[in-house]
């Protein structure tokens, strides 16, 4: 009986494999698309994996505090007025960003730093014709809370204190919980009325307002 299959020759085995069609359309160079499938899924499982390990690795660096702190809503100043105590009081910077001061009116407050502060309230005092040469020091006597969210045993609203980092923060907070990442940080800041989300790390220095958030650990 004469064979009825396909002779092959030499030149058919040194062939590279032909593209095999899948029922999508798509192509697979190979023998077996699910081969390939098995092969590319651990692969991403891996990736996602190692993403999950490194928490805030694709956040910006978290900026440095500059120097002069700028005052914001929720912040209490004491202004002091030479020789008037009718104007030397505590003041409370409100949600628009003003203070109220007697025989001014609302003096724009958020936004810029203490001393800028005095400079502004002097000013009024001159153009309301109240001092001549007006004498005025501004204080910060209540800072705007900081949040601490996540991994850590007491989360919540706590006092800022100048100087307060990232650790500090957490201690004040009760610690980390077991699950905690206690090595980087996410930090929401809000400059000039705009928010952002940066990374932090043990020692990076907190401004008031921040919302500090402790990771959970993947494994």
């Amino acid at each position: 009986m004469r064979p009825t299959g396909k002779t092959v020759s030499s030149a058919d085995l040194l062939s590279p494999p032909q593209a095999v069609s899948l029922p999508t359309g798509g192509t697979v160079s190979g023998l077996n698309a699910s081969a390939r499938v098995r092969v590319i899924c651990p692969l991403l499982l891996l990736a996602a994996g190692l993403g999950a390990c490194n928490p805030g690795a694709r956040l910006p660096p978290l900026p440095s505090s500059g120097s002069d702190y700028v005052l914001g809503p929720g912040d209490r100043v004491r202004i002091i007025t030479f020789g008037d105590q009718q104007l030397t009081g505590e003041f409370r910077v409100n949600d628009s960003g003003f203070i109220a001061v007697p025989l001014l009116g609302n003096v724009q407050a958020a936004g810029i730093p203490p001393r800028q502060l005095e400079t502004r309230v002097e000013a009024a005092l001159t153009q309301a014709k109240l001092f001549k040469k007006p004498s005025v020091s501004v204080e910060v006597v209540a800072y705007r809370p900081i949040f601490v969210l996540g991994e850590v045993s007491k989360p919540g609203q706590y006092p800022y204190q100048p100087g307060m980092t990232v650790v500090a923060a957490v201690a004040i907070a009760g610690g980390f919980t077991y699950r905690a990442v206690t090595n980087v940080f996410s930090v929401l800041r809000t400059t000039n009325g705009r928010s952002f989300e940066a990374r932090a790390y043990r020692q990076s220095d907190l401004q008031p307002a921040d919302v500090l958030t402790v990771y959970e650990r993947v494994f």
